[in-house]
């Protein structure tokens, strides 16, 4: 029986388990679910993860929610195409950079994205200051380490890699907006700003089965 995910257009947790999924290559059934039909909300989601946010993985009768604890049981149980390492120092890197961003980055990124897609930049910008602030400076340590590097940790795409990337690619999508000209300004061009960054996004970018995993409604 394959694998069966529900999962949102745009939600950067649902694009990690997609990530996941489509770089170690499993046979999956995709469920694609409506926020603006609240089906996130629905009896049948409800009854699977209670909490109502998606990705929810689905395998026989185990079921599996929030984006890292898929990770993990995808990596259990197909240890193929590791993505927390290959020994132990690595695995213990790994879970270092993921617990690194959570702690001081994810949060300040959200801040922004969340103000130039919904709140409006001018009545939280004392926020969105210190925010962008604390993303510049992680975005200087993420750029030494993939200057070093092709990957965020040792020298295969990793856990790492799914957990900080889509918060990036929403960031810039979010960037492009006309009223977060000023913001922009501070942070693009990636290429002349952070090239190392702007590579490892190419990379990932070129990964087979990446094309599956880009939130549908952006190509509207």
């Amino acid at each position: 029986m394959a694998l069966e995910l529900w999962w949102g257009s745009g939600s950067p947790y649902s694009w990690r388990a997609l990530l996941g999924l489509e770089y170690k290559q499993i046979p999956y059934v995709s469920h694609l679910v409506s926020f603006a039909k609240q089906e996130h909300k629905s009896p049948e989601l409800l009854a699977m993860n209670p909490r109502g946010r998606v990705p929810v993985l689905k395998d026989g009768d185990y079921v599996c929610f929030e984006s890292l604890a898929i990770l993990t049981y995808l990596e259990r149980k197909y240890p193929e195409r590791p993505l927390f390492g290959r020994d132990p120092a690595e695995a213990g890197t790994i879970m270092r950079v993921i617990a690194e961003y959570q702690a001081y980055v994810e949060d300040q990124l959200m801040r922004i994205i969340s103000a130039i897609l919904f709140q409006g930049v001018e009545e939280r910008i004392e926020e969105v200051e210190r925010a962008v602030r604390v993303v510049e400076s992680e975005a200087r340590t993420i750029e030494g380490r993939l200057a070093k590097s092709e990957w965020l940790v040792g020298e295969a795409f990793s856990a790492a890699d799914i957990a900080v990337f889509p918060g990036i690619q929403i960031l810039l999508r979010a960037l492009a907006r006309r009223e977060a000209a000023e913001l922009r300004n501070r942070l693009l061009p990636l290429e002349t700003n952070y090239p190392a960054i702007a590579a490892w996004i190419r990379r990932i970018e070129a990964l087979p089965g990446y094309e599956r995993t880009y939130p549908p409604h952006w190509r509207e």
